[in-house]
């Protein structure tokens, strides 16, 4: 299991970094390991919603299939994810108003498949990886939400 926390400060209302962060049609522009965006719900996101999405790790893309399991609206949501190989993720955001803006906190676990063996060969694959992409990710949405 690999699990990946990160957070930032960002100079724009929760409600503006809510509406980015949870829209599917946004993820092109703030997800750095994004490719595509699949079937997904149509309608404002809510519990159960689901959706399908590209991303590209170490020179590979793969689907992962999303479902919004938790959510409480302009403040926390988390999605479970199902991947290739029977792989599993977990990713959480959490907002919290902050002078004026609002802190963005981010909790992303990567379960592979094939038990110990499966997690000793994706540790050798991806190393420091998430890490580095998770706070690139969250760079470019505090871009994003303070453009205004």
């Amino acid at each position: 299991m690999t699990e990946v926390r990160a957070s930032i400060d960002i100079a724009a209302s929760p409600e503006r970094v809510w509406a980015l962060a949870m829209d599917p049609e946004c993820l092109r522009d703030w997800v750095t390991i994004h490719r595509a965006l699949g079937p997904h719900d149509r309608g404002p996101v809510r519990r159960g919603y689901e959706m399908e999405q590209t991303l590209h790790l170490r020179g590979v893309n793969f689907k992962v299939h999303w479902e919004l399991v938790s959510v409480t609206e302009g403040r926390h949501a988390e999605w479970h994810g199902r991947g290739p190989a029977r792989s599993h993720a977990e990713t959480e955001y959490h907002l919290t108003a902050v002078d004026g803006g609002t802190r963005f906190a981010y909790r992303n676990v990567f379960k592979a498949p094939l038990g110990p063996i499966g997690a000793v060969a994706s540790r050798a694959l991806v190393g420091g990886l998430p890490s580095r992409e998770a706070h690139a990710t969250l760079h470019r949405l505090k871009a994003l939400a303070e453009r205004g």
